[in-house]
Protein backbone atom coordinates (compact mmCIF):
# COMPACT_ATOMS: atom_id res chain seq x y z
CA UNK A 1 0.00 0.00 0.00
CA UNK A 2 2.72 2.39 0.79
CA UNK A 3 4.34 1.89 -2.83
CA UNK A 4 1.06 2.71 -4.65
CA UNK A 5 1.08 5.75 -2.15
CA UNK A 6 4.49 6.87 -3.37
CA UNK A 7 3.95 6.05 -6.72
CA UNK A 8 0.85 8.60 -6.73
CA UNK A 9 2.05 11.11 -5.05
CA UNK A 10 5.32 11.04 -7.87
CA UNK A 11 3.17 11.29 -10.39
CA UNK A 12 1.28 14.03 -8.85
CA UNK A 13 4.05 16.27 -8.41
CA UNK A 14 5.20 15.32 -12.76
CA UNK A 15 1.70 16.26 -13.40
CA UNK A 16 1.61 19.71 -11.67
CA UNK A 17 4.97 20.11 -12.90
CA UNK A 18 3.93 19.80 -16.61
CA UNK A 19 0.76 22.18 -16.00
CA UNK A 20 3.32 24.72 -14.56
CA UNK A 21 5.83 24.47 -17.21
CA UNK A 22 3.30 25.49 -20.34
CA UNK A 23 1.95 28.42 -18.36
CA UNK A 24 3.96 31.54 -17.85
CA UNK A 25 1.70 32.38 -14.55
CA UNK A 26 3.90 33.04 -11.77
CA UNK A 27 6.91 35.58 -10.54
CA UNK A 28 9.98 35.80 -12.85
CA UNK A 29 13.14 37.65 -12.48
CA UNK A 30 13.89 40.34 -15.46
CA UNK A 31 16.90 40.03 -16.89
CA UNK A 32 18.60 43.17 -19.14
CA UNK A 33 19.32 42.01 -22.11
CA UNK A 34 21.68 44.92 -22.71
CA UNK A 35 23.97 44.59 -19.45
CA UNK A 36 22.50 41.20 -18.48
CA UNK A 37 21.73 42.49 -14.81
CA UNK A 38 18.47 41.86 -12.87
CA UNK A 39 16.04 44.61 -12.88
CA UNK A 40 12.88 43.57 -11.31
CA UNK A 41 10.75 41.05 -10.14
CA UNK A 42 7.55 40.78 -12.42
CA UNK A 43 4.11 38.73 -11.55
CA UNK A 44 2.10 37.56 -14.62
CA UNK A 45 -1.47 35.93 -13.85
CA UNK A 46 -3.91 34.77 -15.99
CA UNK A 47 -7.33 35.49 -15.32
CA UNK A 48 -9.56 33.78 -18.12
CA UNK A 49 -7.43 32.63 -20.00
CA UNK A 50 -5.92 36.55 -20.79
CA UNK A 51 -2.14 36.72 -18.50
CA UNK A 52 -1.18 40.28 -17.50
CA UNK A 53 1.85 41.08 -15.66
CA UNK A 54 2.58 44.45 -13.12
CA UNK A 55 6.32 44.61 -12.02
CA UNK A 56 6.87 44.18 -7.95
CA UNK A 57 9.92 45.17 -7.56
CA UNK A 58 12.71 46.58 -8.56
CA UNK A 59 16.22 44.85 -8.28
CA UNK A 60 18.74 47.31 -9.57
CA UNK A 61 21.04 48.63 -7.27
CA UNK A 62 20.21 52.39 -8.38
CA UNK A 63 16.73 51.94 -8.90
CA UNK A 64 14.35 54.45 -6.62
CA UNK A 65 11.74 52.19 -5.19
CA UNK A 66 9.65 55.22 -5.71
CA UNK A 67 9.73 55.62 -9.65
CA UNK A 68 7.24 57.03 -11.59
CA UNK A 69 6.69 56.65 -14.62
CA UNK A 70 7.59 60.07 -16.64
CA UNK A 71 7.87 58.82 -20.19
CA UNK A 72 4.51 56.56 -20.27
CA UNK A 73 1.60 58.63 -22.54
CA UNK A 74 -1.29 56.79 -21.51
CA UNK A 75 -2.79 56.17 -18.02
CA UNK A 76 -0.25 55.21 -16.67
CA UNK A 77 2.25 58.35 -16.68
CA UNK A 78 3.02 59.25 -13.52
CA UNK A 79 1.74 56.08 -11.81
CA UNK A 80 4.35 54.38 -9.47
CA UNK A 81 6.12 51.54 -11.62
CA UNK A 82 6.01 48.70 -8.11
CA UNK A 83 2.72 47.73 -8.78
CA UNK A 84 2.54 48.73 -12.39
CA UNK A 85 0.50 46.76 -15.03
CA UNK A 86 3.65 46.10 -17.71
CA UNK A 87 2.24 43.29 -19.66
CA UNK A 88 -1.57 43.45 -20.63
CA UNK A 89 -4.06 40.80 -23.00
CA UNK A 90 -1.68 38.14 -23.70
CA UNK A 91 -3.09 34.50 -24.80
CA UNK A 92 -1.56 31.17 -25.47
CA UNK A 93 -1.00 30.63 -29.34
CA UNK A 94 0.08 27.14 -29.91
CA UNK A 95 3.27 27.24 -27.94
CA UNK A 96 3.76 30.98 -27.35
CA UNK A 97 1.86 33.46 -26.09
CA UNK A 98 1.04 36.94 -27.91
CA UNK A 99 -1.97 39.14 -28.74
CA UNK A 100 -0.77 41.59 -26.07
CA UNK A 101 1.58 44.89 -25.38
CA UNK A 102 4.28 45.07 -23.16
CA UNK A 103 5.53 48.36 -21.72
CA UNK A 104 9.33 49.87 -21.36
CA UNK A 105 8.31 51.84 -17.67
CA UNK A 106 11.76 53.55 -18.81
CA UNK A 107 11.45 55.16 -22.32
CA UNK A 108 7.19 55.14 -21.57
CA UNK A 109 6.99 52.74 -24.86
CA UNK A 110 4.28 50.12 -25.05
CA UNK A 111 5.02 47.26 -27.44
CA UNK A 112 3.53 44.24 -29.31
CA UNK A 113 4.72 41.10 -27.15
CA UNK A 114 5.23 37.58 -27.72
CA UNK A 115 6.56 35.25 -25.11
CA UNK A 116 7.82 31.57 -25.00
CA UNK A 117 9.02 29.16 -22.38
CA UNK A 118 12.01 27.21 -22.03
CA UNK A 119 13.89 25.37 -20.30
CA UNK A 120 11.22 23.40 -18.64
CA UNK A 121 9.28 26.58 -17.99
CA UNK A 122 12.38 27.98 -16.05
CA UNK A 123 12.75 31.05 -18.16
CA UNK A 124 10.86 33.07 -20.37
CA UNK A 125 11.98 34.82 -23.39
CA UNK A 126 9.72 38.16 -23.79
CA UNK A 127 9.91 39.84 -26.99
CA UNK A 128 8.79 42.85 -27.51
CA UNK A 129 8.78 44.60 -31.07
CA UNK A 130 6.92 47.25 -33.51
CA UNK A 131 5.07 45.28 -36.49
CA UNK A 132 6.73 42.02 -36.85
CA UNK A 133 8.63 40.08 -34.31
CA UNK A 134 11.48 40.58 -36.67
CA UNK A 135 11.76 44.11 -35.53
CA UNK A 136 12.24 44.10 -31.59
CA UNK A 137 14.43 42.83 -28.90
CA UNK A 138 14.52 39.93 -26.76
CA UNK A 139 15.00 39.12 -23.04
CA UNK A 140 15.67 35.94 -21.02
CA UNK A 141 13.67 36.01 -18.04
CA UNK A 142 14.22 33.29 -15.52
CA UNK A 143 11.12 31.66 -13.07
CA UNK A 144 11.17 32.77 -9.37
CA UNK A 145 7.86 30.90 -8.58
Amino acid sequence: MKLVTKMSAAASLLLCGAVFAQSPAGLWKTIDDSTGKERSTVRITETGGVFSGKIEKLLAPDAKQDAKCDQCTDARKDQPIIGMTIIRNVKKNDDQFDGGDILDPNNGKVYKVRMKLSDGGKKLEVRGYVGTPMLGRSQNWVRVE
